[in-house]
C-alpha cells in the first residue's frame, strides 16, 4: 500500500467519524431555521395554559345569558313606564286644550249674568203692571239673543224650584215651614243658577222647606 492510499483512507475515516459524533454540548443539531429541536415543544407548553384559560365554562356562560335577561327585562320595563307617562301626559295636555277652549269665556259670561238678571226683572215688573209696550218687548228680544249666546256657549239654567236641595248646585238662603212639602226642597228661588258645561257658573239662590 503506498503512503498516497494511506492518507486518503485516513481522511475517510476522520470524517466518518465526525459526522457520527454529537457536538460538543452534547446536543442534537440546529434545524433549517436555526432552532434546536426542543424550543418548538417549550413553545407550545408555554402557549397550553393559555389556551385552557381561553376556555369559558358552560356555567359562566349560563351565568352571563341570565344576567342579560334580566338587564333585558329592567330595560322593557323602563320602556313600558316612559310611555305610559309620555301617554298620560298627552292626555292630560289634551283635557287641559279642551278645558280652555271650553271655558275659556267662563269670566265673561259670568259678568254678563248680571245683565239677564236686570233683564228679567225688567220685563216681570212690566207684565205685573199690565203693561205691554214695544219697549218690554224689545227688552224681551234683547234677553232671548242673550240667551241664545249662552245656550251656544254651553251656559245652561239650573232647575231649583220642587227639586231636592243639592249644595252643589243651589246656595240656600233662608227655610221656610211647608206641610206639603219634603224636607230640605227647594220651594223658592231667588237668583236663577247656571252651569256652563259640566261647572258650576254660579249657583241657584233658593228658599228650602224644613
Amino acid at each position: 500500500m503506498t503512503k498516497e492510499n494511506q492518507t486518503e483512507i485516513s481522511s475517510e475515516t476522520e470524517t466518518s467519524a465526525a459526522e457520527a459524533a454529537p457536538t460538543e454540548s452534547g446536543k442534537a443539531p440546529p434545524d433549517a431555521a436555526g432552532h434546536a429541536p426542543g424550543e418548538d415543544v417549550a413553545d407550545q407548553a408555554a402557549e397550553a395554559p393559555a389556551q385552557v384559560e381561553a376556555i369559558v365554562e358552560p356555567d359562566d356562560l349560563q351565568t352571563q345569558l341570565t344576567k342579560a335577561q334580566s338587564e333585558a327585562q329592567e330595560n322593557y320595563e323602563r320602556f313600558l313606564r316612559a310611555a305610559a307617562e309620555l301617554d298620560n301626559f298627552r292626555k292630560r295636555k289634551e283635557r287641559e286644550v279642551n278645558d280652555l277652549r271650553k271655558y275659556a269665556n267662563q269670566n265673561l259670561l259670568k259678568e254678563l249674568l248680571g245683565v239677564v238678571d236686570n233683564l228679567e226683572r225688567a220685563i216681570l215688573a212690566n207684565r205685573d203692571e199690565g203693561s205691554s209696550t214695544g219697549l218690554v218687548e224689545g227688552v224681551d228680544m234683547t234677553l232671548k239673543e242673550l240667551l241664545k249666546i249662552f245656550e251656544k256657549s254651553g251656559v245652561t239654567p239650573i232647575a231649583a224650584v220642587d227639586q231636592p236641595f243639592d249644595p252643589n248646585l243651589h246656595e240656600a238662603v233662608m227655610q221656610e215651614e211647608c206641610a206639603d212639602v219634603p224636607e230640605n226642597t227647594v220651594v223658592r228661588e231667588l237668583q236663577k243658577g247656571y252651569q256652563i258645561h259640566d261647572r258650576l257658573l254660579r249657583p241657584a239662590m233658593v228658599v228650602v222647606s224644613r
